[in-house]
This record gives C-alpha cells, sequence and structure tokens, in this order.
C-alpha cells in the first residue's frame, strides 16, 4: 500500500494534474479519439484541438504558434535541441557544443554523447550560489560553436540564471542559444524572444506526463531525431499525443493567468519555512547564498544527516521532499550541481529540496518544518 502523503513539497518533480487539463482531456480518452494527421471528420477535430493548444502554448511563451513543436516531454526536447542543432551546425562546419555545469542530465548527457561523436564539447562553471559564469561561457564560445545551451532556472538549487547575457554572448559567436525552461516556466514569467530553442514540459504545470514542447524560432534548423510520418513540420515525427497535447494547453493557459499571484504566495511560504528550519537547526545552510532563486524552492544542506535517510523518514512522515533531480533519485555520486558549485561530499550528502505549489499552505509548511526538525533530531542521535 502506498504511504499516504500529506503535505506535498516536491512539486519541482512533478504537479498534480489540474483540474482544467483533466476537464480538457477527457473527451480525447474517450469518444474523441481520432488520429489528428487523418483526413476525415474525426481526425480533423483533433488536428484543430492540437493546434489550439498549440496557440495557448505559444501565446504564453509570447512565440508564434508554428515555433512550437510538441513532444514527449522535457527530456526529448532538450535532446532535439541540443542533437538537432549541433548535427546541422556541423553541416555547416561548427563542431563546438558549450552547456553549464549545471544542467539536467537531459541535455549533460546528450552533450557528452556528442562529445564521443567528434563534437568539442565545454561545460562552464558556475559560481558558489549557482549561477552561470558569463565570463567563462563568452571565453568558451569560438566562432565554430553550433548551440550554447544554458537553463533559465536549476531544477536543484533554483537559481536564476543569466539568460540574456548568455544568449547574447551565444549569438555574438553565430551561434544557436538554447535554454531549458522545464523549471522557471511555471514560475516566473519566460519570454521565448530571449532564446532560438525553447524547452517546457507538461507535468511542471499542471500538465499530464508525457507531453512537452520545444520553441524552435522561425528561420533556426535543427536536424530531427525522429522520422517517420512528417508531423511537426518534418521537425519531430510520430503519432499526436492529442490528449496529452489538450491537457498541456488547458494546463498552460490556466495556470499562467494566475502565475503572479501564485508565485508571490509561494516565495512568502518558501521564507516561512526556511526562517522556521534556520532558527531551529544549527548545521543548516541554503544553497543558493543571494542568488535570485525561483520563488518556489527551498534547497538546504545540513550537516550531520544523510539526505537518503532524510527523505524515508520524512515520507514516513507523510512529507513528500526530495534531495533533487527526481531523474537521479538512487545516485551513488552526489548532485553534479553541488559539485559544480563546490559543495563538499560531506555537506552535499544533506542536501534537501522542498518545493511548493499552488495549493501549498502555511499549515503545511508548519507541518514539514517540525517534521524536518524531528527527522534531523532523530538522525544526529544515532
Amino acid at each position: 500500500m502506498q504511504t499516504q502523503t500529506s503535505v506535498y513539497l516536491d512539486h519541482a518533480a512533478t504537479t498534480p494534474l489540474s483540474e482544467a487539463a483533466r476537464a480538457a482531456m477527457e473527451p480525447f480518452l474517450g469518444e474523441r479519439y481520432g488520429n489528428a494527421s487523418s483526413v476525415h471528420a474525426a481526425g480533423r477535430e483533433a488536428r484543430k484541438a492540437v493546434d489550439e493548444a498549440r496557440e495557448r502554448v505559444a501565446v504564453a511563451l509570447g512565440a508564434r504558434p508554428d515555433e512550437i513543436v510538441f513532444t514527449s516531454g522535457g527530456t526529448e526536447a532538450d535532446n532535439l535541441a541540443l542533437k538537432g542543432a549541433a548535427w546541422h551546425g556541423r553541416e555547416q562546419g561548427r563542431d563546438r557544443v558549450v552547456v553549464s555545469a549545471i544542467e539536467h542530465h537531459a541535455i549533460l548527457d546528450p552533450a557528452r554523447w556528442l562529445a564521443r561523436q567528434g563534437s568539442r564539447v565545454a561545460e562552464v562553471g558556475v559560481d558558489a550560489s549557482g549561477v552561470v559564469r558569463v565570463d567563462a561561457l563568452e571565453a568558451a564560445t569560438d566562432d565554430r560553436t553550433a548551440v550554447v545551451s544554458v537553463m533559465w532556472a536549476n531544477n536543484e538549487i533554483g537559481t536564476v540564471q543569466p539568460v540574456a547575457a548568455c544568449a547574447a554572448a551565444a549569438r555574438a559567436a553565430g551561434a544557436v542559444f538554447h535554454t531549458d525552461a522545464v523549471q522557471a516556466f511555471p514560475w516566473i514569467e519566460v519570454d521565448a524572444r530571449e532564446a532560438d530553442l525553447l524547452s517546457i514540459s507538461a507535468h511542471k504545470i499542471g500538465g499530464p506526463k508525457g507531453v512537452g514542447a520545444l520553441m524552435v524560432r522561425r528561420g533556426v534548423k535543427v536536424q530531427p531525431l525522429l522520422h517517420g510520418g512528417g508531423q511537426e513540420r518534418d521537425v519531430r515525427s510520430g503519432t499526436y499525443n492529442v490528449a496529452g497535447i489538450v491537457g498541456f494547453g488547458a494546463a498552460v493557459e490556466s495556470w499562467v493567468a494566475r502565475r503572479a499571484v501564485q508565485s508571490e504566495r509561494a516565495a512568502a511560504l518558501r521564507d516561512r519555512l526556511q526562517a522556521t528550519l534556520s532558527a531551529a537547526l544549527p548545521g543548516i545552510r541554503p544553497s543558493t547564498g543571494d542568488a535570485v532563486r525561483l520563488p518556489n524552492n527551498l534547497h538546504v544542506c545540513i550537516e550531520g544527516v544523510d539526505g537518503d535517510s532524510l527523505i524515508l523518514l520524512l515520507d514516513a512522515a507523510g512529507i513528500a521532499a526530495s534531495q533533487g533531480s527526481a531523474c537521479s533519485s538512487g545516485a551513488a555520486e552526489p548532485s553534479h550541481v553541488l559539485a559544480a558549485m563546490g559543495v563538499s561530499r560531506s555537506s552535499a550528502r544533506g542536501a534537501l529540496r522542498l518545493t511548493l505549489g499552488p495549493e501549498t499552505t502555511a499549515s503545511d509548511v508548519d507541518a514539514a518544518a517540525d517534521a524536518v526538525v524531528a527527522a534531523v533530531a532523530r538522525l544526529r542521535a544515532r
């Protein structure tokens, strides 16, 4: 039987499906089952729903509808952006790829794969607060760089990156600039004009899992990962996940309409949680210093505890939390993000990420704080 969760503070991993998304999807899980690539009435009905969702996503990003390419999620969008731009660049005599050292593995792993295929790959460092060093990025980007990728906000510690400056450095060298905005899009305004390629994911913003999008600026060329039916203007072949795409569009429209209010509220609750923990626990250190971070993200390192054990004790108390990326749960190595920031292995072992959502209440954060304090005391007494 699944443990009952009473306080969910892992919204960076996934968000609950919104009522708007659920209601929009329901007909396409039943009677409206047409293939959006078919020319008959049922197919045209499905295609119309896909195009309406495309427009909703485009409006929220400040992009054109024909710049939105639907994918199976953020990981595919990141892979399509990095590999697709790198492959196209190689045809133009550009064989270099530049990424930050704190990217999600959906960027770092493709970059390292490209290196094994002959690309020259640079991983640019960050400062002690987890902010990309723009001067180092400028130095790493030469006139043979095909693509530069820097995330809009980090998925573990929540630091907001200097995207405009990074984009300027890439474009000055004639390179394409990509940003992974999966974590940023739900909580801060994301302007597609800042990038040539931009990734988002539905399940971080109240939509279903298994669907995302890549914004491909008009005129930017990427080689496809998938070949087949020619969907999405030959950029991403594959039968449309109509229900997922419709749910994505509905979730985006619903969430973005309330984003400013939700973000302000989440920041206040996050600060309350941080203040309570800092007052109650010696040896706790916020990971980001004074850096700008997402309003719903609290990431700390707690001395004298094992993070995995802490997460299990919190789970037993009904508190859903994490150490960092859900994609890396169970990894033997400490967070690559904290390592890039210069955090020691012993400190990184005590990492805790608490990420709030629209439904989080003051009583939730107070209950979470009490549970963390009790769990830390228990672990330190061992």
